[in-house]
């Protein structure tokens, strides 16, 4: 549950962020008439995710066992490249943020409303369909439903909040090392799922070496104590874990978190302000 909180919480407070900023910038250029389009994009953009999740869990019901265990395997991986491709997005475009996506509701608003709600659907969608990857692989992975998802809402209620705060200028937070840390913690995360991602793999008959095993702790971490269980759903640890799976996390966390962490050499000047700034810097008209 604690993996996937904190999988809704970076995500929902990316699109939280996204969306201030596009309200913020109509309001400020006196675009009120087009908020509606915004707003419709953006339940566009939360309706879909909740629309897959739903074909997901029905289709699953119908496959048989090792079809499902190819499914949850290749969403696993599928989610794992999200998240991955999104902690090192945010690490490069958190810099020019605003500047962007107020460049692109710019351009929006000349042409129609539309384009309003397709750049407000854009900005969201894309981490909604992150979310629902990750939080049904970490359903497969640990075996239950109610536990990835619940946490995930929690997660999401706690973005709504925490960025309806940011926007209002209620509280102060340092966005950038937030997400840097929160980054660090996804990639160790993600290793779980794709390790156990194999694991489906190996079980649908895909992948081989099921039974040769790395290492087997269950004797020290039983998977039904209170640690075995807080493992598993935070990092996913398997304690009989395959030559595969352990191969598999090693060989993304290792290079991944290295690459993530890494001093950056040339850093650029902020041409444009952080979308703490921006938030923070939002007109009082703005925040009516």
């Amino acid at each position: 549950m604690i993996a996937n909180f904190l999988i809704g919480l970076r995500e929902g407070l990316e699109a939280t962020i996204m969306v201030s900023i596009l309200v913020a910038f109509l309001v400020k250029t006196g675009r009120r008439d087009r908020l509606g389009a915004v707003r419709c994009g953006v339940a566009v953009a939360v309706a879909l995710p909740v629309a897959i999740a739903v074909a997901l869990a029905v289709a699953a019901k119908a496959l048989t066992f090792e079809a499902q265990e190819l499914l949850g395997g290749t969403l696993s991986i599928i989610a794992v490249a999200f998240v991955t491709w999104m902690v090192f997005w945010m690490r490069k475009a958190g810099r020019t943020l605003a500047t962007d996506l107020t460049d692109k509701m710019r351009a929006a608003v000349g042409v129609s409303g539309f384009a309003v709600g397709l750049t407000a659907f854009l900005a969201v969608g894309r981490e909604g369909l992150e979310t629902v990857f990750f939080v049904y692989a970490a359903g497969q992975a640990t075996g239950q439903t109610w536990q990835p998802l619940v946490g995930a809402l929690l997660g999401l209620a706690a973005a709504v909040v925490l960025g309806w705060a940011l926007y209002r200028q209620a509280v102060k937070v340092d966005l950038r090392r937030f997400f840097s840390w929160t980054g660090a913690a996804l990639v160790v995360v993600a290793g779980g799922v794709l390790a156990y991602g194999v694991h489906d793999l190996q079980e649908a008959g895909v992948l081989p070496g099921l039974h040769s095993l790395a290492f087997d702790v269950s004797a020290a971490i039983p998977p039904a104590s209170w640690y075995g269980v807080l493992l598993k759903g935070v990092f996913n640890f398997s304690p009989d874990t395959t030559w595969a799976q352990a191969i598999a996390w090693t060989a993304y966390v290792v290079p991944v978190l290295a690459l993530y962490l890494r001093p950056r050499r040339h850093p650029a000047a902020p041409a444009a302000p952080s979308p703490s700034t921006s938030l923070r810097a939002v007109p009082s008209d703005a925040r009516a």
